[in-house]
């Protein structure tokens, strides 16, 4: 499956750097993530809940920084195992100045899933990662708009 999007983040470039390579910030925008162990600065480990209607399963996942060019580039590889189903996905976020203080936001995700959710649903399964994709980079955009953010 292939996500893309772009998103207009009222902070700047260098603060929206700082919090989308920042594991256990950017992780609370993730809908049902359940742990983040950070290992170093380019390694950490999830744990997250995931899944098509009412078939969902927890997902114990390996995420790598690939790339880092501060503050333009980032890429992120995670690969993870639930029972009898396992996810493979690559991110792609690329940072560049809007208006002053403002920062325009290009990201692209290819997910892979195999197993029992992806036979099961094969059909819901695209709108649904679609949903919670757009759901992270929203939060991720309220996070950095906020005012709270801005102190």
């Amino acid at each position: 499956m292939h996500f893309e999007g772009t998103a207009d983040i009222g902070a700047p470039r260098e603060r929206v750097w700082e919090f989308v390579t920042d594991a256990q910030r950017v992780s609370r925008c993730g809908p049902d993530v359940q742990r983040v162990d950070v290992i170093d600065a380019t390694h950490f480990k999830v744990v997250a809940r995931a899944g098509v209607g009412a078939i969902r399963t927890t997902f114990a996942l390996d995420v790598v920084f690939t790339e880092l060019r501060a503050p333009e580039h980032a890429a992120v590889r995670a690969r993870g195992h639930a029972p009898g189903s396992a996810l493979e996905m690559t991110n792609t976020l690329d940072l560049a100045d809007a208006a002053p203080g403002r920062t325009t936001l290009r990201w692209a995700s290819e997910v892979t899933v195999s197993g029992m959710i992806a036979s099961v649903g094969a059909r819901l399964m695209q709108g649904a990662a679609d949903k919670v994709t757009q759901q992270v980079f929203a939060c991720i955009k309220e996070q950095l708009d906020s005012p709270a953010a801005r102190t």
